[in-house]
C-alpha cells in the first residue's frame, strides 16, 4: 500500500516532479468531466516512462467492470479507484482483476458503516462539494476525527482539501493509512506546484511515523 498519492496528473513533467518530491503513487483521472480529465493515451505515455516502485492508480466514475478491466490491464494500473456510486457487486466484479480502492464522498449525514458493505483494497474519504458534480480534487475538506470510526473496515486513505498547510494536522486527527493531494498542490486545476509538491511531501515526513 503506498502512502501518498498525488492525483489528477495530467502531463509527464509534473509525474517526474511529484515523484522527486517523494510520493510513492500517481492518480490518473479518467472522468471526463474533470478538469484534470486525460485519455487512456496519455495516462500510458506517462505510466510507461514511471518507475515500477511507483504506484499508479486510475480514478474511474460509474464505469463497466469489463471496461476498467481492460484500461487497468493495458496500462498496467495497480489500483482502481472507484469515485462514483459503484454498488458493492461492481467493486467485487473490478476486484477480481485489479486492487480497488472504494471512494466516499463525506457529507454531513455520512455514516461510516457505509463502508462495510464493501470488500476493497482500501478506502478513500473525499469531502463532498455542494453541488455534487466533481469528483476528486475539489479542494473541499470534512471532519477528519470521521476517518477513524471508519479505519475499522479497513485501510483509510484521507482526501479532500489538504494542503500543505494542514496535513500535518489532519494525519494527527485521523491517523490515515494514506494521503491523496490533487488540488492542494496546484497552481491551476492538473498544474501541480513544485514549491507545493515539495512542502506537502515534507509536511508527511515530519509525521511519517504518527501514520495509522
Amino acid at each position: 500500500m503506498f502512502r501518498v498519492k498525488i492525483c489528477g496528473i495530467t502531463n509527464w513533467p509534473d509525474a517526474q516532479r511529484a515523484i522527486e518530491a517523494g510520493c510513492d503513487a500517481i492518480g490518473f483521472n479518467f472522468y471526463p468531466r474533470s478538469p484534470r480529465y486525460l485519455s487512456f493515451q496519455e495516462a500510458a505515455a506517462i505510466r510507461n516512462r514511471m518507475p515500477k516502485e511507483i504506484a499508479a492508480v486510475g480514478v474511474f466514475v460509474n464505469e463497466a467492470p469489463a471496461a476498467v478491466a481492460d484500461f487497468a490491464r493495458s496500462i498496467q494500473l495497480d489500483f482502481v479507484q472507484l469515485h462514483g456510486e459503484e454498488t458493492p457487486a461492481l467493486a467485487r466484479a473490478v476486484a477480481r482483476t485489479t486492487p480497488v480502492i472504494k471512494a466516499f464522498r463525506v457529507g454531513p449525514r455520512f455514516q461510516a458503516a457505509r463502508i462495510a458493505r464493501y470488500v476493497a483494497a482500501a478506502f478513500l474519504l473525499d469531502g463532498a462539494p455542494p453541488n455534487g458534480r466533481l469528483r476528486g480534487g475539489t479542494g473541499h475538506s470534512f471532519d477528519w476525527a470521521i476517518a477513524r470510526p471508519a479505519a475499522q473496515y479497513g485501510p483509510i486513505i484521507l482526501a479532500g482539501g489538504l494542503t500543505p498547510a494542514n496535513v500535518v494536522q489532519a494525519i494527527r486527527a485521523a491517523h490515515p493509512a494514506a494521503v491523496d493531494v490533487a488540488s492542494g498542490v496546484e497552481s491551476s486545476p492538473g498544474h501541480k506546484d513544485p514549491r507545493k509538491l515539495r512542502a506537502f511531501l515534507q509536511a508527511v515526513d515530519s509525521v511519517r511515523e504518527e501514520f495509522a
